[in-house]
């Protein structure tokens, strides 16, 4: 009979769970789950060597172990702690930690510019959703805040280096997915910064996934930029048979219009896996299949009620019987309220999802050539 593995218990804002050896304090309080769950920008369980560099997932030991009860002097990083038998952590229950995460997004914020109204990454940012739980009406610095020159790394990907907070999160991707890294961070200090070696284009198969695992909008994809914003778009699940990748994706949709095409994420922002794989998808589906005829649709997207994009799109939901169809004899609902012949603004006949770019006010001029 196989030897049963010894589990270690470890209690976690009063709840107490079993988890395997070798276990971090951050993913066994993601076994717990809701708010007992640290926050994390730089950790990425996909990623090896990720983790212990934004110090947002800090928490306090009251106990350290079971044979040593006695408490951590410091606060420590989560992602970079294994839990011991019969330690005792304190997250949410601990003043400490809330005052240090609060000062954490506050050294964030420092440089961050104020780009949300503008920024593609908008309603799925995580040091949006950190600055609302965590941050302060005013700032107290005083200085300049830290810029840096626009640079092209390919067709695909937009750089952002002035909204990067050095999460290191792409330099790992590039490194553990892709045949060559041709970028990572230049400079120390406060001139760090993440950049392409003497300005080479990314470009390789799995690059996009680089937009996927940004916590912020320093990454964003080119192809989508100023298109819509995520919250009025619906995400659905789909997949195709792919000969370089998982082929299991995100499409999220305006009506027909394929818009972007993501990795699917769990819960934590984290890809998900597949066959004990992590789902990355090949540039190929995420920038060149923008048809639904491209995918087999396979339902909505699970997104947390909480989040804007969930507005208005919950499973099963109960849809009113529409009567304007009826009442106009079958007439489409649209063809009533087309207003694109006077108006002149937003030509119905061009479809946003196949222009390569931003959408500009050029995509609408009138071709009288």
């Amino acid at each position: 009979m196989a030897e049963e593995k010894k589990l270690f218990k470890v209690t976690i804002d009063n709840i107490t769970i079993e988890v395997e050896p070798g276990t971090t304090v951050l993913n066994a309080a993601r076994k717990i789950g809701g708010d007992v769950t640290p926050p994390a920008m730089c950790y990425y369980s996909k990623l090896q060597g990720s983790g212990g560099k934004c110090r947002t997932c800090l928490v306090e030991v009251a106990a350290g172990s079971a044979a040593d009860p006695r408490p951590m002097p410091k606060l420590v990083a989560s992602c970079r702690t294994n839990v011991m038998d019969g330690m005792v952590v304190k997250n949410i229950t601990s003043d400490k930690v809330t005052d240090a995460r609060n000062g954490v997004v506050e050294f964030l914020l420092i440089n961050h510019p104020l780009d949300c109204p503008i920024c593609d990454q908008a309603g799925e940012c995580h040091l949006q959703d950190l600055g609302y739980e965590h941050g302060k009406e005013g700032t107290r610095y005083e200085f300049k805040r830290r810029t840096f020159e626009k640079e092209d790394i390919g067709p695909y990907i937009q750089l952002h280096m002035t909204r990067c907070i050095l999460c290191y999160r792409c330099t790992y991707v590039a490194d553990q997915l892709t045949d060559k890294r041709v970028h990572g961070i230049l400079d120390r200090g406060d001139h760090a910064e993440i950049s392409t070696y003497i300005s080479k284009a990314i470009d390789n198969d799995f690059s996009g996934n680089m937009i996927d695992v940004c916590p912020v909008g320093a990454l964003t994809d080119k192809t989508f930029r100023f298109k819509n914003r995520v919250w009025f778009t619906k995400p659905v699940d789909a997949h195709r048979n792919c000969d370089k990748c998982c082929g299991k994706v995100t499409l999220w949709q305006r009506g027909d219009e394929v818009l972007r095409v993501t990795a699917r994420k769990d819960e934590w922002g984290e890809v998900q896996n597949y066959d004990g794989k992590p789902g990355w998808i090949c540039n190929d589906c995420r920038f060149h299949k923008k048809k639904s005829s491209d995918w087999v649709i396979e339902g909505l997207t699970n997104i947390n009620r909480h989040s804007v994009i969930g507005q208005g799109k919950y499973p099963g939901l109960v849809i009113p019987k529409e009567t304007i169809a009826e009442v106009m004899h079958g007439r489409d609902p649209k063809l009533l309220m087309d207003i694109h012949d006077i108006s002149d603004v937003n030509d119905p006949s061009v479809d946003l999802s196949l222009i390569e770019g931003p959408a500009t006010s050029k995509t609408f001029e009138k071709n009288e050539q």
